[in-house]
């Protein structure tokens, strides 16, 4: 018998995360461990896509790239993200 299952398990639990206004959640920033919330982000939006940094170090936080029907989200600079649920 398996101890796992696969990654289908996860799908109502991220809809509700992502269902909610980010901006608010809490991250931690992967470079200097500095922590804040989304909206204090120094985001730059001359790109591709939008590149969001920390504003204490300045490391790369958050890469966001869309196109039409899909999207692209990297958070490789961030520990951890804190997100607030509704009861």
């Amino acid at each position: 018998m398996s101890d796992h299952v696969d990654g289908n398990a996860l799908a109502g639990d991220l809809r509700e995360i992502f269902a909610v206004d980010l901006t608010v959640a809490t991250g931690q920033c992967a470079g200097c461990g500095y922590r804040g919330s989304v909206a204090t982000l120094r985001v730059y939006q001359n790109a591709p896509g939008l590149v969001a940094r920390c504003p204490h170090c300045e490391e790369v936080v958050l890469r966001l790239v869309r196109a039409p029907g899909r999207a692209w989200l990297d958070l490789r600079g961030t520990v951890s993200l804190e997100i607030p649920l509704s009861s």
